[in-house]
């Protein structure tokens, strides 16, 4: 499943002419392409966001259905970044009250 996600997302980005950088091991494109390639593409939903720094956001998007999630660093000049993927994503239930 890993591997799917893997290929769709470097295929997808490959087309990108902006698709560069800050690290050598993470796919970088515009902001409001990588997030169609997540929604539409992977039917990901994003399940949360918070700041890294003034400049930084870190957000986790989440394919449901097959448990697969998604690290993507977000950076003020409107460049996103994949930095982290994975599977068997499990929702952390409150503490009862």
């Amino acid at each position: 499943m890993i591997f799917r996600l893997s290929f769709i997302l470097c295929a997808c980005l490959s087309f990108s002419q902006i698709a560069h950088a800050k690290m050598g091991d993470v796919s970088c494109d515009d902001r409001l392409r990588m997030t169609h390639t997540l929604t539409q593409v992977l039917g990901a939903e994003r399940q949360g966001k918070g700041l890294r720094d003034p400049d930084t956001l870190l957000e986790v998007w989440v394919t449901r259905k097959s448990g697969d999630w998604v690290i993507v660093q977000n950076y003020a000049n409107g460049t996103s970044c994949i930095v982290a993927m994975g599977e068997h994503w499990e929702e952390s239930l409150p503490d009862p009250a």
